[in-house]
């Protein structure tokens, strides 16, 4: 994920070429999904999410500076988009069983139902630590890379993510002890 070809393409798109966009898409749209997926719990949000996300870049490509990373401008569309939501949903939904690896036969009971537990901890999270432990563990960024893309020092990085690996081991705790009832 080269930013100069990312930066490419979208001065190409700037230009008139509107081709050049669907590359970008292609490269962040599971990235994109997978994050927006993990802060909001549920699939077809995400992928409104996601898909609101590339509509607004593609609006607004013209906003886009080309010194910085092209995946960091999207990802911040994509997170206001998913917070966005959140705040409207105000009231916690549950995960719905359904949803968790749906195309998987062969996924035992237990491991979804772990899996279930883990996402509804997640989502018992503030967006704050919830977002540091998804760019962490499900979007694989580096410190260097959250700290850039977040617009906070390495340091804080580092200390929300330690504290929302806390809140969630606490809070998957509790779950246990309530046998995973929401």
């Amino acid at each position: 994920m080269d930013n100069g070809d990312d930066a490419e393409l979208a001065s190409r798109c700037l230009r008139g070429d509107q081709q050049a966009f669907e590359p970008l898409v292609t490269r962040y749209e599971k990235v994109l999904f997978n994050v927006a997926l993990r802060m909001v719990g549920n699939h077809e949000d995400a992928r409104d999410i996601a898909q609101t996300t590339f509509a607004k870049a593609y609006e607004k490509l013209d906003t886009y500076d080309s010194r910085y990373r092209f995946f960091s401008w999207i990802y911040r569309i994509m997170m206001n988009e998913a917070l966005n939501l959140i705040g409207r949903r105000r009231s916690h939904q549950p995960l719905d069983p359904r949803l968790v690896s749906p195309d998987d036969p062969h996924e035992s009971a237990e491991a979804r139902e772990l899996s279930e537990r883990i996402q509804g901890a997640l989502l018992e999270l503030p967006p704050d630590y919830r977002e540091v432990l998804i760019l962490r563990h499900f979007a694989e960024l580096s410190y260097g890379e959250m700290s850039a893309l977040l617009a906070v020092p390495e340091k804080t990085v580092k200390s929300r993510l330690y504290t929302a690996r806390q809140r969630l081991g606490e809070a998957l705790e509790v779950l246990l002890e309530r046998g995973g009832s929401r």
